[in-house]
């Protein structure tokens, strides 16, 4: 029989990331009823996304029950949720810190480029140097970045209305009506990605045989690992758990929101600076997922991982935060700057000339990972 300090060794070792986060978070409310806001800020950031990565977890869990696309709908989703969370509760600090509303909109946008740059990057960048080459199934990436390509397109109109008209109420109709038109045609994708063309986004026979000669010429073995306790539970009680996580990041990030904006208004740290570290966050669970998978040579699910997330942060966070903002004295207008957009079509434009072939390598990862350098530095001097 297992004596007790072997149980919870073996608890620690199964959820480390869950109890670092929650002894973090712990750290959060008394620093935070401490008056400490840079302590606050930087406990709650670390929490946040050590419990969110602990909700990927389990939602990787549910990923392997469920089959594709339905599993990366799984991981993506977990993740824009907490998104939604982060920059809803920084649009409500709006009111009196003018810089909440910029930061909420860099943040939409950094999110994808963070999931197509870091993510993609980093995963494609570890992958390529794992394997040689990786395939994946090309009609994923390109219909993603046909999607993609559309949905930033769409965000310009408002933008083009702010710069020419100058009207602010042309402005927020341009914003609602786009809106409804993203949240349309997500509906329309969601369709035809799980139920009429849900091939699209599954590995080809011919990136499987693939998959397997890596893994013979790697000589790699399958490893049997202990089951850990989102293995064990059923997948009701594994969706009750990511809710429960996901409360808690809320509790937190209403700290990281109100302290953070005052971190950033008094040291007058850069809005699109502060919007990219939001991104980063929220986007780091999947970031993790994804070089996993990377390192298992499943190079499909990166790419469903990467560009359903980017598709879903676009379509999705955007017309849930606009509807959310008009609960607020502080509507959400989609009138995003030049850098923003320019960013998020040359972003687009480079994952799909990284993956239009079905086959990645370590080059095309550092290309992406050159681009987010340089975006994050312009961004750092704005």
């Amino acid at each position: 029989m297992p004596s007790r300090r072997s149980i919870l060794s073996t608890i620690y070792d199964h959820h480390a990331t869950a109890i670092i986060g929650l002894f973090f978070a712990l750290l959060t409310f008394v620093f935070h009823y401490l008056g400490n806001p840079y302590m606050a800020t930087l406990f709650a950031a670390v929490s946040i996304a050590l419990l969110s990565l602990t909700v990927a977890e389990a939602a990787e869990v549910l990923a392997e029950r469920l089959d594709e696309p339905y599993g990366s709908f799984v991981l993506t989703f977990s993740a824009v949720i907490v998104e939604i969370i982060l920059l809803f509760l920084i649009l409500l600090e709006a009111g009196h810190n003018p810089d909440a509303m910029e930061t909420v909109k860099g943040g939409i946008i950094s999110a994808v480029i963070v999931d197509m740059n870091v993510l993609l990057g980093l995963a494609v960048f570890i992958g390529g140097l794992a394997f040689k080459a990786q395939e994946h199934n090309e009609d994923t990436s390109s219909t993603y970045t046909t999607i993609l390509l559309v949905a930033s397109s769409a965000l310009l109109v408002p933008s083009i209305l702010h710069y020419t008209t100058g009207n602010s109420d042309d402005l927020a109709n341009a914003s609602l009506l786009i809106a409804a038109v993203l949240f349309i045609f997500y509906i329309v994708i969601f369709i035809f990605q799980t139920k009429t063309h849900s091939h699209f986004f599954k590995a080809t026979a011919r990136s499987r045989i693939f998959r397997f000669k890596n893994r013979l010429n790697e000589n790699e073995e399958d490893e049997e690992a202990d089951e850990d306790l989102f293995e064990k539970m059923n997948t009701p009680f594994n969706f009750v758990a990511i809710f429960m996580l996901i409360a808690m990041i809320g509790y937190i990030a209403e700290i990281f929101a109100n302290e953070g904006m005052q971190l950033v208004s008094a040291y007058n740290f850069p809005v699109g600076l502060a919007g990219l570290v939001i991104a980063i966050i929220s986007v780091s669970p999947e970031i993790i997922t994804a070089i996993k998978a990377a390192k298992n040579d499943q190079i499909q699910r990166v790419v469903n991982i990467a560009m359903g997330a980017s598709t879903v942060s676009i379509m999705l966070t955007v017309p849930i935060l606009l509807a959310m903002s008009y609960a607020t004295e502080h509507p959400l207008t989609l009138d995003f700057n030049t850098l923003q957009i320019g960013a998020l079509i040359l972003t687009i434009i480079l994952a799909w000339k990284t993956t239009d072939d079905g086959e990645t390598n370590y080059f095309e990862g550092t290309s992406h990972l050159i681009f987010f350098t340089c975006y994050a530095i312009v961004l750092a001097f704005m």
